[in-house]
């Protein structure tokens, strides 16, 4: 049994990747903003009140775990706010990179004395954050801030190396989730494919940028 700790648990493929976790044994810590009547009756531990853009927040996640070693930590939670040139809203794009790309970095920074040789941190990136497979432009704010969390994921790959910690980066491929406005495969279906790479993540493939389905990923 592995201890996983999911941000922004409270819905789509959190909420998902919640489920089976703690359907197959594991002990499941949620992390969100505010929780819901579906998650009080899941009856996994759901820490409340995490902002994960917020400086003054995450500590407060620390301290309620306290000395909990963690297995796995999946850095989940992230919003899309659309766009186009010529009606950009720099406030929009700035707090794309506070929850998307400075979130999953802030909370692995506050828990690393909770993770140990063995564990794995897991950022769910996307597919539109790659340079190489834009062919299309837009969502600025967006793609801007999923191809550095890239490169946050690629730094600390490096810096928890020598820790034994491994690093995974996924694209979770189209979710039908709020963020897509319902298009897509099911969330059910994508927290099983991540489920997967997560089980296959060691330190031999630490770093990758991979979709869920299993096959890595132009940066």
């Amino acid at each position: 049994m592995a201890t996983i700790l999911i941000t922004g648990c409270n819905r789509g493929i959190g909420l998902q990747l919640c489920r089976q976790f703690a359907a197959r044994g594991d002990e499941v810590i949620g992390v969100c903003r505010s929780d819901t009547d579906e998650l009080r009756h899941l009856g996994f531990r759901v820490i409340t009140g995490v902002d994960v853009s917020a400086a003054e927040s995450v500590p407060r996640l620390k301290e309620s775990l306290g000395a909990q070693h963690l297995d796995v930590l999946i850095n989940n939670a992230g919003i899309l706010l659309r766009d186009s040139l010529g009606e950009l809203d720099y406030t929009e794009i700035v707090e794309q990179f506070r929850v998307n790309t400075l979130g999953p970095l802030r909370v692995t920074e506050a828990l690393l004395d909770n993770l140990g040789s063995g564990s794995k941190v897991v950022i769910l990136s996307s597919r539109v954050g790659s340079i190489e497979d834009n062919s299309s432009g837009g969502y600025y704010g967006y793609r801007a801030s999923k191809a550095a969390v890239n490169m946050i994921g690629t730094n600390l790959k490096h810096d928890l190396l020598p820790r034994g910690i491994a690093v995974g980066l996924l694209h979770p491929g189209m979710v039908a989730t709020q963020m897509t406005n319902g298009q897509g495969v099911a969330p059910a279906d994508a927290a099983k494919n991540i489920i997967d790479r997560i089980d296959g993540l060691d330190l031999q493939n630490s770093g990758g940028f991979w979709h869920a389905e299993g096959y890595e990923l132009p940066w």
